[in-house]
């Protein structure tokens, strides 16, 4: 896909003949931007797109065993690349990229700080580490005990405190809106518009912080390639750019 992603979705959807239905299996954390996303695809298309959303691990496994879907979305290279490599997907094309961010309940006054994570007792939730957000905390947690600013062993404290490990990201913030965790790890796009009022935004710093990178392609074995091109092409477009940039997610890297 060489084309503008403009130029490439005006020839994708002028040469569709017929409608066809479009299974895109997508990382958790982008429930919200693709499902708005999808309706403008459809109606602009004709098109009926259908959603799997779950951790990038699980999506990635499913695809490895047999399960059938036209579209992947990952949230992190080291859960598509290997599919790439298996035969059954295509090379992804980046399409956005996200940061991490770490919420309290607003009415629990127990963190304040990146200090007050490490605080004995501390009721931590945080994804499992095959899960891209998982990996990427981990990576915050080792660059900041590289760091020394809040001790060497920051990390296993933190840990520590860990008392659930979910498989995807919604899960991690749903244990936050629950009241079931003092404090968990999320993409900044999971402080939706619902969960916002919910919650406080912790403070961390840039220094610390990891950026998520995603790639999206087709799969080899979908029946549908002209239909599945065509919402790649519309996700990189700038129409598909907007809907994201609204759900939070930053420009790809």
């Amino acid at each position: 896909m060489t084309r503008r992603p403009a130029l490439l979705l005006a020839l994708l959807l002028g040469s569709t003949a017929h409608a066809a239905n479009v299974t895109v299996f997508a990382a958790a954390s982008l429930t919200d931007a693709f499902t708005e996303l999808g309706k403008a695809f459809d109606t602009r298309t004709g098109h009926r797109t259908t959603f799997q959303f779950a951790g990038s691990q699980a999506l990635r496994t499913q695809l490895e065993n047999g399960a059938k879907a036209d579209v992947y979305a990952s949230a992190n290279t080291v859960q598509y690349d290997p599919l790439v490599k298996a035969g059954l997907v295509n090379t992804g094309r980046p399409f956005v990229s996200n940061k991490l961010a770490i919420i309290a309940p607003k009415t629990n006054g127990k963190v304040g700080t990146l200090r007050d994570l490490t605080t004995p007792g501390l009721k931590i939730v945080i994804a499992d580490k095959a899960v891209p957000v998982g990996d990427y905390t981990r990576r915050m947690l080792s660059t900041i005990d590289k760091s020394g600013t809040y001790g060497k062993d920051y990390s296993a404290r933190f840990l520590k405190n860990v008392v659930s490990e979910e498989p995807n990201v919604r899960q991690v913030a749903l244990k936050v809106q629950l009241g079931e965790a003092d404090a968990a790890v999320v993409y900044s796009t999971d402080v939706t518009p619902t969960l916002k009022p919910l919650v406080r935004v912790i403070a961390l710093p840039s220094r610390f912080n990891q950026s998520a990178s995603y790639p999206i392609g087709t799969l080899k074995g979908s029946g549908n390639q002209e239909a599945a091109q065509a919402f790649v092409a519309f996700v990189l477009s700038s129409d598909g750019q907007k809907i994201l940039q609204k759900w939070g997610f930053l420009k790809p890297q």
